[in-house]
């Protein structure tokens, strides 16, 4: 019987499944009747999304579908940075979307607190962009998840590494 348990928590974002989602939503705005002759696209480059169209309002509506297709996906939308909306050539605009990878310090921070404040009994360090999460009794880590998944933060935490 191991004598300390552990889970790790940690914030990420599936590339492959925000492909999938981005894929789905230029197929949906090239066949909606409200975006034909639109120059309307979205692309990823690296850890960045790249939305373009007419004017702000088709703006918003893209990045509407976009996000319906990503929250479909399981791809968590608050992990999403939302640029300002700038104006780009040929009389369009566009807006960078970053995705968030990791736990930032700020939020680990906020994290560590919050579990040193609840009086369980468990031990949290932060190490790199996750958070290790220890105790004598699996009741106790199973109490911190649902106290971290009730927790209103600004990013999305899943929990990997359940030992």
């Amino acid at each position: 019987m191991a004598s300390e348990y552990s889970f790790d928590v940690v914030s990420k974002v599936d590339m492959e499944e925000v492909k999938n989602a981005i894929t789905q939503a230029m197929k949906e705005i090239e066949t909606r009747f409200d975006f034909k002759g639109s120059k309307s696209s979205i692309e990823l480059e690296k850890e960045e999304i790249v939305v373009r169209s007419d004017d702000d309002y088709k703006l918003k509506s893209v990045i509407d579908i976009l996000q319906t297709k990503l929250l479909k996906r399981g791809v968590p939308i608050r992990n999403l940075d939302y640029g300002k909306i700038e104006p780009a050539s040929g009389g369009t605009v566009k807006q960078n979307i970053k995705l968030r990878q990791g736990v930032d310090q700020e939020n680990a921070k906020k994290i560590n607190i919050l579990i040193r404040d609840s009086k369980l009994k468990v031990k949290s360090q932060i190490q790199g962009d996750q958070i290790r999460v220890t105790g004598k009794s699996k009741d106790d880590l199973q109490a911190a998840m649902s106290l971290l998944r009730g927790a209103d933060l600004s990013l999305e935490l899943q929990f990997t590494n359940y030992r």
